[in-house]
């Protein structure tokens, strides 16, 4: 019973991390749009359902944004075969969010992060920097605070 309350409560407390990092670097735009690798885009980035055209309310946005949320972690919790801290775990979700899981599936953090190398998994979240082969200074702060996220505890 213990084991299930401290589970659901790291959970609680990873979304509670990530959230306002997710909110602050997507921004909430309710008017879908396309993001700059062309994918079509609405609310705080959400893409499953978006289609151009769209238009949501905030709280609409909001709903989107616990729904996708708890469906990142859930996919990250299948890849991550080691414990993660609320905080590790936060910006591995604010990560997946913005890149994929299918990336992160296949991923050098991921790797490393599995083989115990925490400290070597969290610096690879540096390079991932680009979209559509540019350099977003975007991604390159957003990445800095998921890194600081990262090391904390190391």
């Amino acid at each position: 019973m213990l084991r299930k309350q401290l589970a659901a409560a790291s959970i609680t407390a990873a979304i509670a991390v990530a959230t306002p990092v997710i909110m602050y670097f997507e921004g909430n735009k309710p008017s879908a749009y396309l993001d700059p690798i062309g994918i079509p885009t609405v609310c705080y980035g959400h893409t499953k359902t978006a289609k151009l055209g769209q238009k949501k309310t905030d709280a609409e946005c909001k709903l989107l944004l616990d729904e996708d949320l708890v469906s990142v972690l859930s996919e990250i919790d299948s890849l991550v075969k080691v414990e993660l801290p609320a905080e590790r775990r936060a910006a591995l979700v604010s990560f997946v969010y913005n890149v994929g899981s299918a990336r992160f599936a296949k991923s050098t953090m991921l790797r490393k992060l599995n083989a115990g190398d925490t400290a070597g998994s969290c610096e690879e979240l540096s390079r991932w920097v680009y979209a559509d082969g540019k350099q977003w200074p975007g991604l390159v702060k957003r990445r800095a605070e998921e890194r600081r996220l990262c090391e904390i505890g190391l």
